[in-house]
């Protein structure tokens, strides 16, 4: 990738194509003369060195909490030679760092925030909206280093911004700890442009060529945390950025009032670097030559001794006291007018017109200097779009509203990918219930007895094992392992808008949720849903010879329509659930990879993935009851019929006309009579290698009790992925 402009035109890919790829740039991409450590991850090799049986949340609840907020406070004015502090205070550049972490959660798939710490890793630690907070973290290290295993980066990093705001007398709703390190990138789909932050790009939407923002994306450009501050592309309209704006923080789980409490709350502090051109600076950290030791965007010690740094291009503070939490940021937006000017790096920014002295910022370097405070395009946006502005005034009238408001947008922003609040840890823990929590109340765990008497109920209620499998499937296998949402606590698929989803076929849904209501007495809906899949799943095994027990727990509560942030679930609607075979219209990402995608969610393996697809086909739970992908006469047993037909050389595919390639019938290569129907997610484990060996597995004779074993486990895990409240697994490193 070119040092200055991001370029990475002439790479060899097919930007013509009808689908894209899931994962669009990769690192690899980005920067191909790096090093590569994929090779020692093969054959499920683990790249962390904590090792399976590390507890971090044993370690985290071991520590001096109150002697770690101290040793951090004490580093907010432990000004470094190396990278001397604005203002003697490295409070705001904390806040970035830790806000540049969290921030780019995106709520379309759960992916991005700062739950693992992933802003020390390519590509993330050298996008350009991340300049310079590489110095940040390398500031951390000696707090990193001293507290060692008992707090994680991604902890540190969140922390680390509460501090900083606590410290320079801003409110704070609380933290929580709870974030375990990875040692890796995580593959993420960060988009296909070609550059970063292309200058001569606009937004990615473009209404005069029709083009929304695709999804999952919630940044408005490649490289970007949020949105260009210059405005959309550079053009300074506040307008058009409130439009971009307003997009982009839905996408990241904020309405409009969480928008400008964040954006006015962050830019009370601190100030922007823009003194001198980009083009005087080097490569980013992942680009750099070994003896800089990973960092990046270096210039001058000099220049950087005097302040002459530039990461945005902008320049200049928003607030006359940019160390001190104040409301001036509202009160120097609505007293000047503003005229469109130009820092010294060449960035556009807005200037107030005649500042009284008082209304000005000390220089960063020399307190006894007095400079023009600044604006970019999009705090211009909160004074000039009819709705940001109502907020904006009622913030500037209501001082102590935007005290809360921004505490508790912050405290959102930093957990939002956190989950459910039982994965809290620490102190801090605000002991209020807050709804985008997803709150379920307490259940009482089932005894053996009562559990075995409402599993034989339930297979004696009239349902079939088909329909008590999807139910459980389709409550379950909402769950997200990117942002801890969704799962089967809470029994929310019996709550809009889930019991409405076409993936969930709404009407036979009602019909199970209604029949387990009537025999369930004192089992919560969530368990009894649970308990009654299983039961079906065990029955399906009896049937086709085969005895087990699927080991689930109980003890989930039932949530109701007053917990549920009904419009905070409709992302989480499966586009395709490859599981059950249900497509929703037509993708730019084919339908394999879909599958595989709802896989990686779901936190499986490889022979996970592929055990479940062929034993839900076996059961016959297929969305729309539509048959494709039941190669067998038995369905509702649990049998390996998929694999051994899938994989029968007697039948012969082809495309359905008119289908898009997305639906496939299988005919006798002999006789030419249909035998089966199939999609693209049926037939991957036939076509792509790595999934056909895992299916000849099962197709073998004598795995038959091995798939069935197998199934069991991985479904017993899908059933339990969100109990968070029982154990302490999701937090081991």
């Amino acid at each position: 990738m070119d040092a200055k402009t991001g370029d990475i035109s002439g790479c060899p890919f097919d930007h013509t194509s009808g689908t894209r790829s899931l994962h669009g740039r990769t690192n690899a991409d980005w920067w191909p003369e790096a090093i590569q450590l994929t090779t020692l991850t093969e054959g499920g090799r683990n790249a962390n060195p904590m090792g399976e049986d590390f507890d971090y949340a044993e370690a985290f609840n071991a520590i001096d909490y109150d002697a770690l907020k101290a040793d951090l406070t004490a580093l907010m004015t432990d000004d470094q030679e190396w990278w001397p502090a604005d203002y003697g205070h490295y409070g705001p550049f904390f806040i970035r760092m830790t806000w540049h972490a969290a921030g780019t959660y995106r709520t379309a798939d759960g992916r991005g925030g700062g739950g693992s710490g992933q802003q020390r890793f390519a590509p993330l630690n050298s996008w350009p909206d991340n300049g310079n907070l590489d110095k940040a973290r390398r500031l951390l290290w000696p707090v990193k280093q001293k507290y060692g295993k008992h707090i994680s980066w991604a902890d540190l990093f969140i922390l680390a911004g509460n501090v900083a705001i606590e410290s320079m007398g801003g409110p704070v709703f609380g933290f929580g700890g709870g974030r375990p390190d990875v040692f890796e990138p995580e593959t993420t789909y960060w988009g296909t442009e070609e550059l970063m932050v292309d200058t001569g790009a606009q937004t990615r939407i473009q209404p005069d060529k029709n083009m929304d923002l695709e999804s999952p994306l919630a940044a408005i450009q490649m490289g970007l945390i949020y949105v260009n501050p210059e405005g959309p592309g550079g053009n300074a309209d506040p307008l058009l950025s409130a439009r971009d704006m307003r997009t982009t923080f839905a996408r990241m789980a904020m309405n409009d009032e969480e928008t400008v409490a964040l954006t006015a709350g962050g830019h009370a502090f601190g100030k922007a670097h823009g003194a001198a051109p980009s083009d005087t600076f080097g490569d980013a950290p992942e680009g750099e030559t070994l003896e800089n030791q990973a960092f990046g965007w270096l210039t001058d010690q000099s220049e950087i001794d005097a302040g002459n740094i530039t990461t945005s291009g902008i320049e200049g503070a928003w607030s006359n006291n940019p160390t001190s939490w104040s409301h001036d940021y509202f009160r120097l937006l609505f007293k000047y007018d503003f005229e469109l000017v130009h820092s010294p790096a060449g960035a556009q920014q807005w200037t107030p017109i005649n500042p009284e002295e008082a209304d000005m910022a000390p220089d960063a370097r020399d307190p006894s200097k007095k400079v023009p405070t600044m604006m970019t395009t999009a705090d211009m946006a909160l004074k000039m779009d009819p709705e940001y502005a109502k907020i904006s005034k009622r913030f500037l009238e209501n001082p102590a509203d935007l005290d809360d408001a921004f505490a508790r947008a912050w405290f959102k922003l930093l957990h939002r990918d956190m989950g459910p609040k039982a994965r809290y840890l620490g102190p801090e823990v605000p002991s209020e219930d807050l709804i985008w929590q997803d709150i379920v109340p307490a259940g009482k765990t089932v005894s053996d007895s009562d559990a075995s008497a409402f599993k034989a109920a339930a297979l004696g209620s009239g349902l079939s094992v088909s329909e008590l499998v999807k139910a459980a499937w389709a409550s379950a296998s909402t769950y997200r392992g990117t942002d801890h949402r969704g799962g089967a606590n809470g029994a929310r698929v019996a709550l809009a808008p889930q019991n409405g989803w076409a993936s969930n076929d709404p009407d036979e849904l009602g019909k199970v949720i209604a029949k387990l209501n009537d025999i369930r007495g004192n089992i919560s809906l969530a368990d009894a849903i649970v308990l009654a899949g299983t039961a079906a799943v065990e029955k399906a095994a009896t049937d086709a010879g085969h005895s087990i027990s699927v080991a689930v727990t109980t003890g989930r509560g039932d949530a109701s329509a007053d917990q549920t942030d009904a419009e905070s679930f409709e992302p989480l609607e499966p586009l395709a659930d490859g599981f059950r075979n249900y497509l929703r219209g037509k993708a730019t990402v084919k339908t394999e990879d879909l599958l595989i995608d709802k896989a990686h969610l779901l936190g499986l393996s490889i022979p996970e993935l592929t055990v479940l697809v062929g034993g839900m086909r076996a059961l016959g739970a297929v969305a729309g009851n539509t048959g494709h992908g039941v190669f067998t006469d038995r369905a509702g047993q649990l049998t390996t019929d998929f694999f051994t037909n899938l994989l029968d050389m007697g039948t012969k595919w082809a495309p359905v006309d008119g289908s898009h390639d997305e639906e496939y019938v299988g005919t006798d290569r002999k006789t030419g009579a249909e035998k089966f129907r199939a999609t693209r997610a049926d037939l991957i484990f036939g076509s792509h290698s790595q999934l056909r060996a895992q299916a000849e597995v099962y197709a073998e004779n004598g795995n038959e009790e091995k798939f069935v074993t197998d199934f069991a486990a991985a479904w017993a895990k899908v059933m339990d992925a969100d109990r968070f409240d029982i154990s302490h697994a999701k937090y081991h490193a």
